[in-house]
C-alpha cells in the first residue's frame, strides 16, 4: 500500500475511517466522568456514615456496645502465625526513634561462666561475713561487673528427658558434675550410670526412698486430702521430698545454697521439680506471711535452736495457720542416733529442748513424735493461745505490710495474725481444698485485703487469661503437651496465667516484681499455686538454662526507668533453656525494641497482633531461643 512520509497508507487512512468510533469514544468519557462523581459522592457518604455510626457506637447508646463487640468478633484474625505484623507497625514510625539505632550482636562469655549466677557467685560470696550465712545470700555485681555476654550451654548439651522420667534421670551432659554421687552416696541422692544421672529418690533422713517417707508423714497430716498443696523444703538437696509429693498434688517451693554440695539445685530444676538458690540467714524470705501448709527440714543444717528462735519465727511468719512443720534429722531421735551423729547425749537434749520451747512460745501444738520425725502444727488464730513473753524478745512484729521481705532483715519477733471472732475461726480465712482452690474467690480477695482488686475483677481476670492462654496456643500448640516442664511468669499478677495452664505436666514459678504497685503473691498461694518476689534489675536465683519457658506480661514498660531492657533480656537469655520458648505482652513500641535486642541474643523472633485485633495497641512477640553450645561459640 502507498505512504506518504514513510508512514503506511492504513495509519492515514484511520482517521477517516473511523470518525463513528471517535464519538463513541467522547460519549464513554461523559458517561465516566459521571460515574466517577457518582463514586466520590458514595465514598464520601459511606465515611460520613461510618464516622456517625463510630460516633453513636462510643456514646453507648441504643446499643452500640454490643455492636463493637460483634465486629470485633466477626473481624478478628483466627490465625495468629498469618499476621504479618512488620508491614502494618514499621520502626520508622513509632515515637522516640524506637527502631533507630542499631544493636551489636552479643558474644557468647568464657567457658568458665557456664554455671554462672550473678547474685550467689562463689568469689564474691567469700567477702562477706560468715555469721548467718550471710555470705551464702544473695550478693549482686555492681553495673561495672556485669557480663554482657550470652552464657553458654556445656558442651553436648542435650534437652532434658520429660516428665515423669525427668524425676529419674537427667543427662549428665547437661549438669556434668559428680561430686554429689561421692559424697551422697551412702544416702541414695544419686548415682553415675552412663551418661546419665540416676536419682532413686533416696534422702539423708529417707534413704529407703521418698515414697514411703511420705507415706509417714501422710499418717499424721492430711497429704493426700488437698488440704495440703503447698509445702516449703528448707536445705532440699535435690528436691527430692518435692520430687515425690508432686505424687500426692502437693507442689514443694525448695531451696538450698550455693556451697559445697555442688549444682544440688540445678539437679532439682533439671529434674523439673521447682526450686531456687536459697538460704536461711539474716534476711527474710521472699514470700509474703500465710503462705504454705507445710514447711519441711530433713538433717537441713539450720541451727533451730540459735540466734534466740528468729529461724523457727521465719517459718512461723510464712506458714498457714493450722500449717505444719516437719522436722526430721537431728536432735530429733537422738536417744537411739546420737552414736551416729557423733554428738553427745546431753548436746542433743539441750538442742531439743530448746526448739521445744522456741514452739511453744509460738503457740505450735505438737502432734507427733515418732521414727526420727517430729511434727508441729501452727495455731489457727492469736485468740486461740495468747503469746507467751517469758522471752523478752519473743513479742509480736511491728508490720506495716505482710509482704515488705525484699532484702529486710530477719527479726526476732513473732508475725502477728489477722484479727478472729472466735477460737475456731481460722486467721485470714479457710482455704478450700485443691484443686477447687485454684478458682475459688480467695480469702484475701473476699476480705478486700488486696487494694485495687474485687471479687468481679479477680473472675474478670481470670477469664481474660484463658482468652489470652488459649490465643497462644494458636500459635504454639505445644504450650500445655508437657514440651514445656519448668515455667516462669515474670510479672504473675493474681497468677491467672498459670491456673489457665495447670496441668500435673508442668508447674509455674509466679513472680511479683517488687516494685509492683500492688503485691498479689499471698493470693496467687491462696489458688494453690507458687512463686516469689524478685527484681529484674538483678540476677534471678537459679542456674543457667533451668526454664523452657519465660512469660513476660509488661515487663518491660513497668521497669522503663528502672533498668535497662537487655539487662532483664540478658538475663531471660541465662535462665532460659537452649531452644526454650519466650512470650511478651506489651506495648509495640517497647516489644520493636525488645525485638531487636532479641535479634542480637540469637533468639528467633516474629511479632504478632493481640487476639483482639490489630487495632490494640498491645502487641505479643513470640521467640525461641537458638542451640548452641561451647563447642559452637564462633558461629
Amino acid at each position: 500500500m502507498a505512504t506518504r512520509r514513510g508512514i503506511p497508507s492504513s495509519r492515514l487512512a484511520t482517521p477517516y475511517i473511523n470518525r463513528g468510533a471517535q464519538r463513541g469514544m467522547a460519549r464513554n468519557l461523559t458517561e465516566n466522568r459521571t460515574r466517577n462523581t457518582l463514586i466520590v459522592i458514595v465514598i464520601f457518604g459511606l465515611c460520613s456514615f461510618f464516622y456517625l455510626l463510630g460516633a453513636w457506637q462510643k456514646s453507648g447508646s441504643g446499643g452500640g456496645d454490643k455492636t463493637h463487640k460483634w465486629v470485633i468478633e466477626q473481624t478478628k484474625c483466627s490465625q495468629l502465625p498469618n499476621l504479618s505484623f512488620e508491614t502494618h507497625h514499621s520502626a520508622s514510625n513509632l515515637p522516640n526513634d524506637t527502631g533507630s539505632s542499631k544493636i551489636e550482636p552479643f558474644k557468647p562469655c568464657d567457658e568458665q561462666y557456664t554455671d554462672y549466677t550473678p547474685c550467689e557467685e562463689q568469689k564474691r560470696a567469700m567477702t562477706f561475713p560468715r555469721d548467718n550465712m550471710i555470705y551464702r545470700e544473695r550478693h549482686c555485681p555492681p553495673d561495672k561487673e556485669k557480663l554482657y555476654c550470652l552464657i553458654p550451654a556445656p558442651k553436648g548439651y542435650v534437652a532434658p528427658f520429660r516428665w515423669p522420667k525427668s524425676r529419674d534421670f537427667v543427662p549428665y551432659a547437661n549438669v556434668p558434675h559428680k561430686n554429689l554421687t561421692v559424697e551422697k552416696a551412702i544416702q541414695n541422692w544419686v548415682h553415675y550410670e552412663g551418661n546419665v544421672f540416676r536419682f532413686p529418690g533416696g534422702g539423708t533422713q529417707f534413704p529407703q526412698g521418698a515414697d514411703k517417707y511420705i507415706d509417714q508423714l501422710a499418717s499424721v497430716i492430711p497429704i493426700a486430702e488437698g488440704k495440703v498443696r503447698t509445702a516449703l523444703d528448707t536445705g532440699c538437696g535435690v528436691a527430692s521430698l518435692g520430687a515425690y509429693l508432686l505424687k500426692k498434688n502437693v507442689l514443694t517451693m525448695s531451696f538450698a545454697p550455693r556451697d559445697n554440695h555442688e549444682a544440688q539445685v540445678q539437679f532439682a530444676l533439671e529434674r523439673g521439680v521447682p526450686a531456687y538458690i536459697g538460704v536461711l540467714g539474716s534476711i527474710k524470705l521472699p514470700f509474703p506471711s500465710r503462705v504454705f501448709d507445710m514447711a519441711h527440714c530433713s538433717r537441713c543444717l539450720i541451727p533451730w535452736s540459735g540466734n534466740d528462735g528468729m529461724y523457727m519465727m521465719e517459718v512461723d511468719r510464712v506458714l498457714r495457720p493450722g500449717g505444719y512443720w516437719v522436722l526430721s534429722g537431728p536432735p530429733i531421735g537422738w536417744k537411739i542416733h546420737y552414736k551416729g551423729w557423733q554428738r553427745s547425749k546431753e548436746d542433743l537434749r539441750n538442742e531439743q529442748r530448746k526448739i521445744e520451747q522456741f514452739a511453744q512460745l509460738l503457740c505450735w501444738n505438737k502432734i507427733s513424735e515418732k521414727d526420727g520425725i517430729a511434727i508441729w502444727r501452727k495455731r489457727l488464730n492469736d485468740k486461740s493461745c495468747s503469746m507467751k513473753q517469758d522471752n523478752p524478745k519473743g513479742g509480736k512484729c511491728d508490720l506495716t505490710s505482710d509482704s515488705d521481705v525484699w532484702y529486710k532483715k530477719m527479726e526476732v519477733c513473732i508475725a502477728p495474725l489477722p484479727e478472729v471472732n472466735s477460737v475456731s475461726e481460722v486467721a485470714g480465712g479457710q482455704l478450700e481444698p485443691f484443686p477447687k482452690r485454684l478458682y475459688a474467690v480467695p480469702p484475701r480477695i473476699t476480705l478486700g485485703s488486696v487494694p485495687g482488686f474485687s471479687v468481679q475483677s479477680y473472675e474478670e481476670d481470670n477469664n481474660l487469661w484463658q482468652k489470652h492462654v488459649k490465643a497462644y496456643k494458636k500459635t504454639n500448640n505445644l504450650l500445655d503437651t508437657g514440651r514445656y516442664r519448668n515455667i516462669m511468669d515474670m510479672n504473675a499478677g493474681l497468677g491467672s496465667f498459670a491456673a489457665a495452664l495447670e496441668s500435673p505436666k508442668l508447674w509455674v514459678m509466679n513472680v511479683i516484681p517488687t516494685i509492683a504497685n500492688t503485691s498479689t503473691l499471698g493470693v496467687i498461694y491462696e489458688r494453690g499455686l507458687i512463686g516469689m518476689y524478685h527484681d529484674w534489675c538483678e540476677g534471678f536465683s537459679t542456674y543457667p538454662r533451668t526454664y523452657d519457658l519465660i512469660h513476660s506480661n509488661d515487663i518491660f514498660s513497668l521497669y522503663q526507668n528502672k533498668c535497662q531492657s537487655e539487662d532483664i533480656l540478658l538475663e531471660m537469655d541465662r535462665i532460659l533453656r537452649p531452644e526454650g520458648a519466650v512470650i511478651v505482652r506489651d506495648k509495640v513500641d517497647v516489644l520493636v525494641k525488645v525485638e531487636k535486642i532479641a535479634n542480637a541474643m540469637r533468639w528467633k523472633t516474629r511479632l504478632a497482633d493481640h487476639e483482639g485485633g490489630p487495632h490494640v495497641p498491645e502487641k505479643i512477640l513470640f521467640a525461641v531461643k537458638q542451640y548452641w553450645d561451647v563447642a559452637k561459640t564462633s558461629s
